[in-house]
């Protein structure tokens, strides 16, 4: 199955950066854990940590966040390296950050400015439903479909038109 440009997946990451929303994205549909079977160890900045434990109480990602012991939380060796991305908030700049700094292979995030931001800074991307997608292909989940209507469900908002491209990628039109 060839891939678009906007869904370019290594098969073998070795270096994996998230943010916040996939992480919350994931954990809404108890699908966290597929980060660490697709990359094995993930990393994200503190912001990232802060961003999802200030959802509170019983929101998605808190709980799930604490039990990741795969998830590594990673702090940035310089900072104004973040500080260079003032448009966008702390987490995202400071994944794009961390990802440059780290040289990473990966960069997990849906925002459309960050990953623009990432784009022009040469990172590879995906995000939450790239993960659902490659998670198909390698046969850790049957279907994105039933999965996409539960993140639509628990209030993550997905372009339709990326939806469709996902969906037909994942032969479930």
């Amino acid at each position: 199955m060839n891939l678009p440009k906007i869904w370019p997946m290594p098969e073998e990451a070795r270096l994996v950066v998230v943010n916040t929303t996939p992480i919350i994205a994931l954990s809404l549909i108890g699908e966290l854990d597929l980060l660490r079977r697709l990359y094995g160890q993930v990393l994200a900045p503190p912001s990232v940590e802060a961003e999802v434990r200030a959802g509170g109480r019983g929101r998605s990602g808190r709980s799930e966040l604490q039990e990741a012991s795969w998830l590594r939380i990673v702090s940035l060796q310089d900072p104004r390296r973040a500080d260079l991305l003032a448009d966008l908030d702390r987490g995202e700049a400071e994944v794009i950050a961390l990802a440059q700094e780290l040289n990473a292979d990966l960069v997990v995030i849906d925002e459309r400015l960050a990953r623009l931001h990432a784009k022009r800074l040469g990172l590879t991307l995906t995000g939450t439903l790239g993960v659902l997608l490659k998670a198909k292909q390698l046969g850790h989940v049957q279907a994105v479909a039933p999965l996409i209507d539960r993140l639509r469900q628990g209030g993550i908002h997905l372009s339709d038109v990326v939806v469709a491209e996902v969906l037909a990628l994942a032969d479930e039109r």
